[in-house]
């Protein structure tokens, strides 16, 4: 089926949709041999290609997806799936309240204790809470506390990134990237549970790296930092095709902010949010929009040009939650254009 514009704003059709995303995953995903999820299905004809590995972020991401589609008022086996994610991320945390980045069925495959991970365990619990699943809104609590122990640098307001098991430093490096979706997961736990501070805590990490941070550099959110949250320039300049860590600007990224300061605008009132907002997906579509073949290139330069053109399935559903936030707080019907052209692109490409 081609693409109809005229869809994509339906809100009905939207929900269908997206429920008939989860029904390709449901029940093959329920995996009852070693608890949890099944995130490996083939997206050609959704077999099971490894029941074994258990990614953290990916288990996340489906208790986010199944909360997310009781929330929809999906069918109710929504509910449960998310219940049963819920019951297996308990018992994926350690005694000493960490959770190992993978899992090889009920194994430790890798014990690193990552911000990225926790941030998606944190995001898994407070929208598994808004959906009023069992034993969830504890665990938001209980999660935040430990974001804020082990991986907050209060003289910064940011998060490092890696540790061991043993909660030591990993590796010098630091980075935007895990503290974006740590903003992201405080504002949902403050969704959750009306906790002011964690909407502080979301707050202080956009501040710091959506304006001063980039204040600090051209203007634009510079992926890599150094240990003393200095920006670092020449990080993997070596290896700009880097899959996690590329040099360069990542319009996906910019639009992934652009969504989360409009989403802190709700809550806030300070004028930078969705100023910046706008100035982020202009910088993104600008420089990152291919206008001869569509999509949005991997990366760009300090120049604005494009750097890594491949293109990735993520980025224009970011465009999307962006444009559609920012077309809602601005009245501006050119960003329900932009969100038009992101759906037709993604439609039109992967059907």
């Amino acid at each position: 089926m081609r693409s109809d514009p005229q869809l994509f704003r339906d809100e009905r059709w939207l929900r269908q949709h997206a429920l008939g995303l989860l029904h390709f995953y449901y029940p093959d995903c329920l995996d009852h041999r070693f608890g949890g999820y099944v995130a490996q299905l083939s997206d050609t004809d959704g077999h099971v290609y490894d029941g074994k590995a258990k990614h953290l972020v990916a288990h996340c991401r489906l208790v986010f997806d199944f909360a997310v589609g009781e929330l929809l008022d999906g069918p109710n086996w929504c509910r449960s799936a998310a219940s049963h994610g819920v019951t297996h991320l308990r018992e994926w945390r350690a005694e000493d309240g960490g959770y190992a980045w993978v899992r090889s069925g009920r194994e430790v495959a890798d014990p690193r204790r990552t911000c990225y991970g926790h941030a998606h365990v944190l995001l898994a619990y407070a929208t598994a809470a808004k959906a009023d699943i069992v034993g969830a809104e504890p665990a938001v609590h209980e999660t935040a506390d430990l974001i804020a122990e082990r991986f907050r640098e209060d003289e910064h307001g940011l998060c490092r990134g890696k540790l061991t098991a043993d909660w030591e430093p990993d590796e010098a490096y630091r980075g935007q990237n895990a503290n974006m979706h740590t903003c992201e997961a405080f504002i949902a736990a403050y969704e959750a549970t009306g906790e002011e501070e964690y909407l502080d805590r979301a707050y202080t990490i956009a501040e710091r790296l959506a304006l001063e941070l980039t204040d600090a550099g051209d203007g634009l959110l510079w992926e890599h930092y150094t240990t003393d949250w200095e920006i670092d320039w020449s990080y993997n300049r070596d290896d700009p095709t880097h899959m996690f860590r590329p040099w360069g600007y990542q319009p996906g990224h910019l639009l992934e902010w652009a969504k989360l300061l409009c989403t802190l605008a709700e809550y806030h009132d300070a004028d930078w949010l969705v100023e910046r907002a706008a100035h982020f997906f202009e910088a993104a579509v600008e420089n990152g929009w291919d206008d001869e073949h569509g999509g949005l290139v991997y990366t760009f330069d300090r120049d604005g040009d494009p750097i890594v053109e491949d293109k990735y399935f993520w980025p224009p559903c970011e465009g999307m939650g962006a444009a559609a936030r920012l077309a809602t707080v601005t009245g501006e019907d050119d960003y329900w254009e932009w969100y038009d052209r992101f759906w037709t692109h993604a439609w039109d490409t992967s059907t």
